[in-house]
């Protein structure tokens, strides 16, 4: 039997296991990415582990999250990343230089590489034919340290992909067809493999955007061919000498199938508030806007800012709207202003910030109250946007130029002819501010900086012989890491102080939790379907377990969220009859005898007593990751 692109860049990469799905297995990982928000407490895991230097192919710390510097928080939280790599042997990105994953497409990235990031759109990569997989930031700080990287061997959904997208349809409204057609629980346990006669018509930015996007799917990772395209892409890039061509045998067989022909797809969107929410534009043209957001990891290449600038070459924004660009790195910038679309964009009424997330995380660019806000971001959880009881959809490029030149969601066909652009074939490089590693001799004399926010990482407990709490917090389906941990501008400074940011634990859901987690002998929650899908901000898992909680009960795990729990010494628990959870009141008190035993012995299934009733849980986990929990995390169990 042939073998699949997937399979071709794990089996050089595997150091235990076998490519059986569903078994553990452990690969090789050649490069690292850390973002500013989840990076400061990556590196201090690093310095926790104690190794003098990354010992990766490549590594490199982004500054690109937390931007505004409205006290010293950031700001010094941007100094102290600078000094850790400088001192340990990574590529420093500063802020304003751009998102993570726009820079290392363009600047570091190479086909057949494996990518660990402390992002949960790292996929971005697989554009490039990278197996880029996003992880807790302990993951990827192990990763620099030199050790394996442990996952379940995916199964693989085969992405058949056939014709060529219509004027005014765009990489995006593919994966949006994607998620109405699966979900955001679709993905869970798969690698979304695309191939097909399709797959040649588009550019490896359009592939990157179905990749950052697929994300949103649960998905492992998602992974396209290296083929011309992407030969082409580099060597526009100046990095043609990385390419490697890696294509699926023709016998390759997958364990699903989707088949989109693209010449039928039509603008689309998602509506308030998940990615999977999707319809026609058409569907709900006429509902007016206020705020249009252009960027974000998934939106913000050269392509997609010219095909905004080349529209609106002959037109205004309307005065009912704010509309935003955030560029995707200082590369699509300098490429910009040199074909003359930055004046365009001026000129038209768009309002340009710096290179980065920004929005997307709730940095800044909260919607008025009340109004609808169209964002080319991937993800519209509630609240995400900084504005209580917020209206996000999700679109193309396309629909948001449109929206902006008509102060209401416009199906983009109604603006005319499709605009006429090429791309350069030599791209100005932008990457003059990142600094490449020192010298071993010269990082040895560095000092690394400390802000008075940074906390020394709290040292946990291994697992009790039993258990003994309550049930602190009760939730439903598709609670997010947003619901756990909250992001934006206020809580996103106090990332490397877990003290001060458990403060907000379920803020968003529940503003008693974090005083009663703490007045609470110990703590369970409970949760149903997808539980922690989004963000792959460890802190959802280790500022809970700050505050106490050692157990979460829910129907299903988001595979990061999972992963997490895991390194932080929390127990993942799923119902093993899913009705049990209606049996279960919150302040209802749990009691586990002999929990240690239970998970020492290798039980597939963990008895609670609940408020005096027996509930059986499954613990399904590997052998490993059973020691892990009984040491009480990761660092515990690597020291």
């Amino acid at each position: 039997m042939g073998k699949t692109v997937t399979e071709k860049i794990i089996e050089p990469h595997l150091v235990e296991g076998k490519l059986e799905r569903g078994s553990e297995i452990a690969i090789r990982i050649d490069q690292t990415l850390t973002q500013d928000a989840t990076g400061t407490m990556a590196y201090l895991e690093f310095e926790a582990i104690g190794i003098p230097r990354v010992k990766t192919d490549l590594s490199v710390c982004y500054v690109d999250h937390n931007l505004i510097q409205s006290d010293f928080r950031n700001a010094d939280d941007h100094r102290f990343l600078r000094s850790v790599a400088r001192r340990f042997g990574l590529h420093f990105s500063p802020p304003g230089n751009g998102i993570s994953h726009q820079i290392h497409l363009e600047r570091f990235g190479r086909p057949g590489a494996t990518l660990l990031g402390s992002d949960s759109h790292t996929p971005t990569g697989g554009g490039l034919s990278m197996l880029a997989i996003g992880a807790g930031g302990l993951d990827v700080a192990m990763a620099m340290a030199g050790k394996p990287f442990y996952l379940t061997m995916p199964k693989i959904y085969g992405v058949r992909l056939t014709g060529r997208l219509s004027p005014w349809v765009s990489a995006r409204d593919v994966l949006l067809e994607i998620l109405r057609r699966i979900s955001v629980k679709g993905g869970v346990g798969y690698v979304m493999e695309y191939f097909g006669p399709g797959v040649g018509t588009l550019s490896v930015t359009d592939r990157a955007a179905i990749t950052n996007f697929g994300a949103e799917l649960g998905a492992t990772t998602s992974v396209f061919p290296a083929d011309s395209r992407t030969r082409e892409f580099l060597e526009s890039q100046g990095r043609g000498d990385v390419f490697t061509e890696i294509t699926a045998d023709p016998d390759a067989e997958y364990d699903e199938v989707i088949e989109i022909d693209m010449s039928t797809l039509e603008p689309l969107i998602a509506c308030p508030s998940s990615p999977d929410n999707v319809v026609k534009v058409s569907e709900v043209a006429g509902r007016p806007v206020g705020q249009v957001l252009v960027g974000s990891c998934s939106a913000s290449s050269l392509r997609d800012l010219l095909v905004v600038a080349k529209t609106l070459e002959s037109r205004e924004v309307s005065r009912e709207v704010s509309f935003e660009i955030n560029p995707g790195s200082r590369q699509v910038v300098e490429n910009l202003v040199a074909l003359g679309g930055y004046a365009t964009l001026v000129h038209a009424g768009a309002r340009i910030h710096q290179p980065g997330c920004l929005g997307c995380i709730g940095m800044g660019q909260a919607p008025a109250t009340g109004s609808i806000s169209l964002r080319t971001f991937p993800r519209n959880f509630p609240g995400r946007s900084g504005t209580k009881d917020d209206q996000v959809y999700l679109c193309s490029p396309e629909v948001a130029v449109a929206a902006a030149v008509f102060g209401k969601i416009t199906d983009p066909r109604d603006l005319g002819d499709y605009p006429e652009f090429s791309l350069p074939e030599k791209y100005l490089p932008g990457d003059q501010r990142i600094e490449p590693p020192l010298a071993p001799e010269e990082a040895e004399r560095i000092e690394i900086v400390r802000g008075p926010n940074i906390a020394p990482f709290p040292d946990f407990e291994p697992l009790p012989d039993d258990f003994a709490g309550e049930v602190l917090l009760k939730v439903g389906d598709n609670i997010t890491t947003d619901h756990i941990m909250p992001a934006g501008a206020k809580v996103l400074p106090l990332r490397s102080n877990i003290p001060a940011i458990s403060e907000f634990v379920y803020s968003a859901v529940d503003e008693d939790f974090p005083a009663r987690a703490r007045n609470s002998a110990g703590g369970m929650v409970v949760g149903g379907e997808n539980y922690g899908q989004g963000s792959s901000r460890e802190h959802a898992a280790l500022a809970p377990r700050y505050l106490g909680v050692r157990i979460k009960l829910v129907k299903s795990f988001a595979r990061i969220h999972k992963a997490n729990l895991i390194n932080f010494g929390i127990l993942p628990l799923t119902f093993a009859d899913p009705a049990d959870y209606d049996r279960i009141a919150q302040g209802g008190r749990v009691e586990i005898k002999n929990l240690r035993g239970q998970v020492e012995s290798g039980r597939g299934e963990i008895e609670l007593v609940i408020g005096g009733e027996t509930v059986m849980a499954r613990l399904e986990v590997s052998p490993r990751h059973r020691e892990i929990l009984l040491a009480g995390g990761l660092l515990n169990w690597a020291r």
